[in-house]
């Protein structure tokens, strides 16, 4: 116990100073970001060189004449580029910002001779020295499709600025040349050709020389970026499952979302003494978890340093999605972050489960009717399902997935059928006389991952397009009354997000905020579906339990927001189509109920 949890005094002072001050990297970032439009607009704009900003032109680097103008747009856009590293205290930023600096003050020296001019990239460099300490954090996941986004928008923004650079000597233009002579000059000066757009005097020199390093810098960029090794994205090894599954066989009882935590896509950090560990995955630099920590509610605090050790040392942003009120209440206790509730997990305790009353008229009458169609029902563990069969309900469930994108993170395995998970559950609906389709008679198929020893947790609910609707309401109530002789006490259905809002907002006598919140989520429902979740969910009579999402400072949430929405699948940033290769076998996911039953009945 004292290798887990830290002293009362170090836990004291993180939680009253909160979250690391980080005012030296953002002062220095910020100076990048001015320093580096003054070089842009000093290269690109010459009214800009003799305006009431012509003292401060003067001192920047590269300020006058052909080359010192394509030497300005090359530092400044650098710059741009390095401040948003600068800003998360990356170590390579640091260095490429150090390396950088020395060139912009050698060039004031070489080409103006100015004493002043060398003394504020100086200033900048010698402020990047002083403060290197802060700039420790380590390189992020990445991978070299990075360097076609790269590639994509330096080009788009070279090009915005190389028709500026075109257009800003109207008096030195022979003729009027039209916007696509200026785009066609401005696409040939990228690769270092005379385009159609003639000057006088020395005003052609300096558009072909900024031209010219705009382009040679977005193919040196992309070239650096292609080239580097890549940083992969932590994944499970075989000894982390291991150890995560031996946690949860001891452990796995307390959260519902234990499981998940076996995902092959997330990285696991363990507690000083290995009784305690948190899963998480990074997403756009916002390190995410799932769920409560796994493991012994004691040895908590032991994981959760560890885990805010690993966003600090690649400042990345901590967050966690869908814990509980214990988990939030540690997560807290231990970090000084804050919590919100997020939504409500749905948990139906079988026993108390029943078809009979009025509450229950619309799913009765759905699941008889489609048992009257001639729909039977199978609810087996996965050990006890035959490999091909296992096969042909893979290949249905991969059919039946209504979008291009997997979706799934924190409550989704992302797999079916693993010889590891034997404890799983499945339930798949059949039709005897309609072996026509491409899965014979499989029509749909619900998947549970273990909960403890007496409970289920739901990962996957998939059907055939072509089904009569209601597949999944009578596979849920199949599965609620097959688990008694399954020894299993209690079913987690899936989680709906705002579920108070939506319910207290439709109340009579909910106030007008309230009214205009619901009204809110309802509108992003035909997106997300929020409220088609929770009605779904809510048809089962089930007991709702809180889930938190815990957050450093409410700055962060939106970008938490975005992170979350990417893990979940609801937003996928990747390249084109055409240029992606193809994956050998796709994995199946969760939650994904395109087909609107919630709506149904």
């Amino acid at each position: 116990m004292s290798g887990e949890v830290p002293d009362r005094a170090r836990r004291l002072r993180r939680i009253l100073r909160g979250p690391r001050p980080e005012s030296v990297p953002s002062l220095i970032a910020s100076a990048c970001v001015l320093v580096g439009l003054l070089d842009v607009a000093a290269g690109v704009i010459p009214r800009f060189r003799h305006s009431r900003m012509h003292r401060l032109a003067e001192v920047l680097p590269g300020a006058l004449g052909p080359y010192a103008a394509a030497l300005a747009l090359s530092t400044g856009v650098l710059l741009l580029l390095l401040a948003h590293g600068l800003r998360r205290r990356k170590r390579r930023a640091w260095r490429a910002a150090v390396a950088l600096l020395p060139i912009g003050a050698a060039a004031q020296f070489v080409y103006r001779h100015s004493v002043v001019g060398v003394l504020i990239p100086l200033v900048l460099l010698t402020l990047l020295v002083l403060h290197r300490s802060e700039f420790a954090a380590l390189p992020d996941p990445r991978s070299r499709w990075r360097a076609l986004t790269n590639f994509v928008l330096m080009g788009a923004g070279s090009i915005v600025i190389g028709l500026t650079i075109v257009s800003v000597h109207p008096r030195r233009l022979v003729g009027d040349p039209s916007l696509s002579d200026r785009l066609q000059h401005v696409l040939y000066g990228l690769f270092g050709v005379s385009g159609p757009v003639d000057y006088t005097g020395p005003a052609s020199w300096t558009v072909a020389y900024s031209l010219g390093s705009l382009g040679l810098l977005t193919a040196l960029t992309t070239i650096y970026l292609a080239l580097r090794p890549e940083h992969p994205a932590a994944r499970l090894t075989e000894d982390d499952q291991v150890r995560l599954r031996a946690l949860l066989e001891k452990h796995g009882a307390r959260d519902s979302l234990g499981h998940f935590a076996l995902r092959r896509d997330k990285g696991v950090v363990f507690s000083p003494s290995g009784k305690a560990a948190v899963c998480y995955r990074v997403v756009s630099g916002v390190m995410l978890a799932s769920g409560d920590p796994i493991g012994d509610v004691e040895a908590w605090p032991g994981a959760i340093e560890r885990f805010m050790d690993e966003a600090k040392a690649h400042s990345w942003t901590p967050a966690v999605m869908g814990c509980s009120e214990t988990g939030g209440e540690v997560w807290t206790r231990e970090t000084g972050l804050d919590a919100l509730e997020l939504g409500d997990e749905a948990v139906v305790d079988t026993a108390d489960f029943s078809l009979a009353g009025r509450a229950m008229r619309n799913v009765r009458q759905m699941v008889k009717r489609i048992e009257r169609n001639g729909y039977e029902t199978r609810v087996r563990r996965v050990r006890d399902v035959g490999e091909q069969e296992l096969a042909r309900i893979r290949r249905a469930a991969d059919a039946w997935r209504g979008t291009d994108t997997e979706r799934g993170f924190s409550m989704a395995l992302g797999r079916i059928g693993d010889a590891a998970d034997g404890d799983c559950l499945i339930a798949t609906a059949h039709k005897a006389d309609d072996p026509a389709g491409p899965h014979g008679d499989l029509k749909a198929v619900l998947h549970f991952v273990p909960w403890g020893t007496d409970g289920v947790s739901l990962d996957l609910m998939r059907r055939d397009r072509a089904a009569d609707p209601g597949m999944n309401e009578l596979l849920i109530v199949a599965a609620l009354q097959a688990a008694p002789k399954l020894g299993i006490t209690r079913v987690s259905l899936n989680f709906a997000m705002f579920r108070a809002a939506l319910a207290r907002g439709e109340k009579i006598g909910a106030g007008p905020v309230l009214k205009a919140w619901r009204g809110l989520l309802v509108f992003l429902s035909r997106w997300f579906q929020i409220e088609s979740l929770y009605k779904f969910n809510a048809k089962f009579q089930p007991r709702w339990e809180p889930r938190f999402v815990v957050y450093r400072s409410s700055r962060d949430l939106p970008r938490i927001g975005f992170a979350a929405m990417q893990a979940e699948g609801f937003v996928h940033l990747s390249a084109p189509r055409l240029l992606r290769r193809r994956a050998a076998a796709p994995r199946p996911c969760a939650h994904d109920i395109h087909e609107r039953e919630a709506s149904a009945a």
